[in-house]
């Protein structure tokens, strides 16, 4: 692919017709995706060229996403709306020329699946958890925040960099509502760490996880079976930490032991706990925030990488001032 310049006008020059089908994605989907978000440019097509004129930062912006996006076709990569939107969104948050290394760049490949950030936040986040000790990352659902997390600790076992996983979470209602549940103990706390398991399967053969869980490999408990333990040489995740008390969560944190990184998720919106009780999540990113070895990351609902609804739905409540009454 070529290149030539002018003022606010770019002649963009692909090798083939074939290389060009496959960089516009289904419909050419691309050049209707860059008139919604640049509604100033003029985009035409001739032959195999493609012409893009307009004010300069938003020629230089297109430029970028269509040569990310050309790039990724041209190492196989399907460019599907998904993938357009991600790097539209990635070039437009000021990563510039990351885009594509960072949608070919995966942390874990499991069953076929890559596993990566698919966002300039999300790929800030990940590099914070290999760059701190301990990593706080904050923001609503969908934002990829446990999930990263999950991804970046099975990484760090199979890499050898720690022995074990530790997954947890508060068990909210654990008090007097859990006593009426039927069966045993482990089978009352297991609607609550259900969502960590559910991840664990994606990133792990099925098959082997009650063997690494018999053997203490991988261990997924509730916050209350960290009390009293020095967890070393382990990467430990604490998920829905919105959700701790004070005590708990500074009982969470004095566990980490030597050889160890922890990672600490939850949404500071979405307390559940009894009211008139301050989360311990809220109160420890307020004293730690800007403490040597801390990270703390906050995704927005423009991170969100589940349905494209999802966001919007985010983004609607938000402005509803939080208002969940109906009124």
């Amino acid at each position: 692919m070529s290149l030539s310049t002018e003022r606010d006008h770019i002649t963009i020059t692909f090798a083939s017709a074939e290389t060009m089908v496959r960089t516009f994605g289904p419909q050419d989907l691309l050049l209707r995706i860059l008139d919604g978000l640049y509604p100033d440019l003029t985009v035409s097509v001739r032959g195999e060229d493609l012409d893009v004129e307009g004010p300069a930062p938003d020629v230089q912006q297109a430029r970028q996403v269509i040569e990310d996006l050309h790039g990724l076709a041209r190492r196989g990569t399907s460019i599907t709306p998904e993938v357009i939107e991600q790097v539209s969104s990635l070039v437009r948050g000021g990563s510039g020329a990351q885009a594509s290394g960072l949608l070919s760049a995966s942390i874990l490949s499991s069953r076929g699946r890559k596993i990566r950030p698919k966002t300039a936040n999300q790929q800030h986040y990940v590099e914070s958890i290999d760059q701190n000790t301990i990593t706080f990352g904050l923001g609503p659902a969908g934002t990829g925040k446990t999930y990263l997390a999950m991804a970046k600790a099975v990484q760090a076992l199979q890499a050898k960099e720690v022995n074990r996983i530790i997954l947890t979470r508060p068990a909210v209602e654990a008090g007097e509502r859990l006593g009426y549940l039927p069966g045993s103990l482990s089978e009352k706390i297991d609607p609550y760490l259900r969502p960590l398991y559910d991840a664990l399967h994606d990133m792990v053969e099925p098959e082997s996880i009650p063997r690494l869980m018999a053997d203490g490999t991988i261990e997924v408990a509730p916050l209350a079976y960290m009390r009293g333990r020095t967890l070393n040489d382990a990467f430990i995740i604490l998920d829905e930490a919105q959700n701790t008390t004070v005590e708990q969560m500074k009982m969470f944190l004095t566990r980490l032991g030597f050889g160890s990184h922890m990672v600490v998720t939850g949404d500071t919106s979405q307390v559940d706990l009894p009211r008139g009780t301050n989360s311990g999540l809220a109160q420890s990113v307020s004293i730690l925030e800007g403490v040597e070895d801390i990270a703390v990351i906050r995704l927005q609902s423009a991170d969100v990488v589940r349905h494209r609804l999802v966001s919007r739905i985010v983004d609607a409540y938000e402005n509803a001032g939080g208002r969940t009454d109906g009124h």
